[in-house]
């Protein structure tokens, strides 16, 4: 059975672009419910995986919907958690910086790509920004519980969630604000650096806690 991730910080420390009431619900309810109802349905099977990333690949490759849905949400918030920090962080540094830089053109470049992206999404989903084998860089948005794990060749390095409750709550249906927020003020630039790194080196990449 796997249990819900504490958060890496204090509910309201992303005040005031998180509210601390959009936190607390996001996290002890949404993504707890979606940790409840997989292990429901884990609990029928004495065969699953003991890691949750298996668990979403073989949900995917079996095309058992209702567990793919819950599992990758669960991982998909785990994740985003990490891709947000309330420390002041300069841009991304080094290579991620580097390779930004050659796949968009510049910071400035990839932020209006992210954002105009995420603004165009239709309905529910995720903002990634992905490595590929090669170590390029792409920005991909996907829909409701997708998840580029289920893509070997993918590495994510940062995850801007945007299904409704993400933000609903302190920026209305104004989805670009909370876009902004999130591209200049909360994006982990440490995490996705260090994701960059042990994509590059094969191994190391963050996994959902057991």
């Amino acid at each position: 059975m796997f249990k819900l991730p504490d958060l890496p910080y204090d509910a309201g420390a992303l005040e005031p672009h998180i509210s601390r009431t959009t936190m607390e619900t996001h996290h002890g309810k949404h993504h707890a419910t979606y940790i409840k109802k997989m292990n429901a349905i884990l609990a029928e099977r004495p065969d699953a995986p003991n890691r949750l990333e298996a668990v979403v690949r073989l949900a995917k490759d079996e095309g058992n919907k209702k567990l793919f849905n819950n599992a990758a949400q669960a991982w998909n918030h785990g994740f985003f958690w990490q891709s947000l920090t309330p420390e002041a962080q300069s841009n991304p540094q080094g290579e991620l910086k580097s390779a930004i830089e050659k796949a968009f053109g510049s910071l400035d470049a990839f932020k209006d790509e992210a954002k105009s992206k995420g603004e165009n999404h239709f309905a529910s989903g995720w903002l990634w920004l992905v490595a590929d084998s090669k170590g390029e860089l792409q920005i991909t948005d996907l829909h409701d519980a997708d998840t580029p794990i289920t893509n070997s060749s993918l590495t994510p390095l940062l995850v801007c969630d945007l299904w409704e409750h993400a933000y609903y709550l302190d920026y209305k249906n104004e989805r670009p604000k909370f876009l902004d927020a999130f591209l200049s003020k909360l994006a982990n630039w440490r995490f996705a650096e260090a994701q960059f790194q042990a994509a590059r080196s094969g191994s190391g990449t963050w996994t959902f806690p057991v």
